[in-house]
């Protein structure tokens, strides 16, 4: 069952997107939850040991996982890989929610919904360091999300929406499946992001 989990979790990494406990239970560990934790604590020293990868708990309410290296950064390497998976994961979940709003969210709504998350902007984040910054400067620059101020208001909103990089590297569909996956309900639950999720090529 560890081995499996290893296996699972890697697989999971590779797309960045973050890992369920709910998942964990259902595809690989089944009859065997009464040792879960057991299970779940092993597998994450065989990745710290074998691949110095850490098992994370982004979201203690949801039981969400994420994997970050460990593995110290040669000189010159200006984004530890470890970073770059945790801001992925962080990203990921910044578009699924800009997605279910209607495509547009104000800053003020996502800085809300990141705090529920324990992610709060204004201060440093272990992981992310300044989260502000992150958001509002790199992934903007990274053409990840696409920030605009909103015209007539003091002090200044922002709205955010998809940059043209979130485009090509995501889908509308994936996200769905993301939030779906997280709140457990299927996709077609939300009609309308549904609809158009299905519509995209």
């Amino acid at each position: 069952q560890v081995s499996e989990l290893v296996q699972f979790l890697l697989v999971k990494d590779q797309k960045k997107i973050p890992i369920k406990r709910s998942d964990i239970l259902k595809k690989v560990i089944g009859e065997y939850k009464d040792v879960y934790s057991e299970i779940v604590n092993r597998a994450g020293r065989t990745l710290q040991q074998v691949f110095g990868l850490q098992l994370v708990e982004i979201d203690t309410k949801h039981h969400i996982y994420i994997l970050v290296s460990t593995l110290p950064r040669t000189e010159g390497e200006n984004l530890r890989q470890d970073d770059q998976t945790a801001k992925l994961g962080l990203l990921a979940v910044i578009l699924s929610f800009i997605f279910m709003k209607g495509n547009s969210a104000k800053d003020g709504a996502v800085w809300e919904f990141l705090r529920r998350l324990r992610v709060h902007p204004g201060e440093r984040h272990e992981v992310f360091g300044d989260v502000r910054k992150l958001v509002m400067e790199e992934f903007v620059r990274q053409k990840y999300l696409d920030i605009s101020p909103i015209p007539l208001t003091d002090p200044v909103e922002f709205k955010f929406q998809w940059g043209p990089r979130a485009a090509k590297e995501t889908s509308k569909r994936e996200m769905l499946q993301f939030v779906a996956a997280i709140q457990g309900k299927e996709p077609s639950f939300w009609t309308s992001q549904f609809k158009e999720a299905e519509a995209q090529p």
